[in-house]
């Protein structure tokens, strides 16, 4: 089916889904053909350049955005390369005569994508540009002297006080096609799927990726598990969570498809459930508030009073951390979740991080680093504003003197060992007793869980005591200092 008017190009980036996409609503009202596009490209700081986990995402949702394309008579254009070379050449190969696209709030990608539409602007092309992967435009909110928040609740106050975000547009039902396809790369050509090893292989067991797995989380976590959220989430072995964090990560749902589902439920959903989710959707927005007004979040410490932190470099230690063998269960089972899984539950992140930072007094960006590229859910701004939200050194931060005891956050939310044990199967026979500090069990304990300290589990990388005391000197050092 062909239209008289020119074809337009929707290039998609991390926003792979059909409903309440505004660029892809824009497109349609075109009148003309639509020719979706994605292209990873090969500037490693845009969003071609994802860790090895969201690679895998990548695939499996290119996959399932594909087929609904196809199932509304359309198709998925994929490129791999430079994005203004090769939308260049697709602009020149199909005649389009405009592109529209969905704004990200990194630094480099807004540079980047401003840039690009001057460019193209001047060379008589139609460019337009939508929000969409946030509730707000971080522009616009700002305090009463004029400048960005820096304190969580404020921002609360003042999101909660606004405007009620967009209702959300539905997917299209038919998409014009053009006369001819562009050519188009293959996925597997791509080489997105870890293969030696294979260590996504379990992925899957958890993960549905895609714009319907979207959907179905969304729903069963409102049916199942949104009653009783607030106490709830904070237990990493109850299925308490929504799951919606890679799928918003990859602009699979929109923070508004989310945030409108919770509306009504007021009758059956007690109020403070309902407020505890949906602070949990703006804290998202806040992440990319302060990225958007300090872009180089992940590099630098919000607090520069921690640039004179002394920080300790010890491999050894960052190793047996990500492997999750640091003889702590609870830090353990964390890391290998992130590894088995690609996510990890929140409060674990918390629990993993303090032990990174406090403990082995290893900076930060490393572990954020490592999240980066471990989890399916990993983003520009949430990773690094939670890390340093750890470390102190954040916005609104928690201080750094607040040292996580790994033991009793364990026994506090792991009352039963069962997230230890489903991770950390070497402990599954131990007594609930010991669960989280086997290196206090007496000896005939261990040997009738079949464990031995060193060996099937390791010691303690550190104790906890004389590591939080060291902590606590090395913060006080900076503290002189100011």
């Amino acid at each position: 089916m062909t239209e008289n008017k020119d074809p337009v190009i929707l290039w998609f980036r991390k926003d792979l889904r059909l409903a309440d996409n505004r660029a892809l609503a824009a497109a349609m009202d075109h009148g003309g053909p639509v020719i979706p596009v994605y292209i990873r490209d090969e500037d490693p700081h845009l969003d071609g350049a994802l860790g090895g986990a969201q690679e895998w995402w990548l695939l499996h949702s290119l996959t399932a955005l594909s087929k609904a394309l196809e199932a509304i008579g359309s198709k998925l254009i994929l490129r791999q390369g430079a994005s203004e070379t090769l939308l260049k050449s697709l602009l020149k190969d199909t005649g389009a005569t405009a592109v529209f696209w969905n704004r990200r709030y990194d630094a480099h990608g807004m540079d980047f994508d401003s840039k690009l539409k001057k460019t193209l602007r001047e060379d008589g092309f139609q460019v337009e540009s939508f929000a969409g992967h946030l509730l707000h435009e971080p522009s616009k909110l700002k305090t009463k002297s004029g400048g960005p928040y820096r304190v969580y609740t404020p921002f609360w106050r003042a999101f909660e006080g606004g405007d009620e975000p967009n209702e959300p547009i539905a997917a299209p039902k038919k998409l014009v096609s053009p006369s001819h396809w562009p050519q188009s790369d293959t996925l597997k050509n791509w080489h997105l799927l870890p293969t030696k090893p294979d260590w996504a292989k379990q992925f899957k067991e958890v993960w549905t990726p895609g714009e319907a797995g979207a959907a179905d989380n969304l729903e069963t976590f409102i049916d199942d598990s949104l009653k009783g959220y607030e106490e709830g989430r904070d237990f990493p072995a109850k299925p308490a969570t929504s799951m919606l964090s890679p799928h918003l990560a990859m602009g699979e749902i929109s923070p508004a498809q989310v945030w409108h589902a919770t509306r009504g439920l007021s009758s059956h959903i007690a109020s403070h459930d309902l407020s505890r989710f949906r602070k949990e959707i703006v804290w998202r927005e806040f992440c990319y508030h302060l990225l958007f007004h300090f872009p180089e979040l992940d590099k630098k410490n919000w607090n520069d009073s921690f640039d004179a932190f002394e920080w300790k470099t010890d491999s050894a230690k960052f190793k047996a951390w990500t492997k999750g063998m640091t003889g702590y269960p609870i830090v353990d089972a964390g890391m290998r979740q992130l590894w088995q899984h690609g996510v990890m539950h929140n409060r674990v992140r918390m629990i993993t991080a303090s032990f990174l930072i406090k403990h082995l007094l290893i900076d930060w960006r490393q572990g954020e680093k490592w999240f980066r590229d471990t989890l399916v859910d990993a983003d520009p701004a949430s990773n690094p504003a939670n890390w340093q939200w750890v470390a102190g050194s954040g916005a609104d931060a928690s201080p750094f003197f607040r040292i996580f005891n790994p033991i009793l956050q364990g026994e506090k939310f792991d009352p039963e060992g069962e997230y230890v044990k489903t991770f950390v199967p070497e402990l599954s026979k131990l007594d609930k007793k010991f669960i989280h500090k086997p290196f206090n069990a007496p000896k005939e304990v261990l040997q009738k869980a079949g464990i031995e300290l060193g060996k099937s589990y390791p010691k303690p990388l550190v104790d906890h005591n004389e590591a939080r005391q060291r902590a606590l000197a090395a913060y006080s050092d900076i503290k002189k200092g100011e």
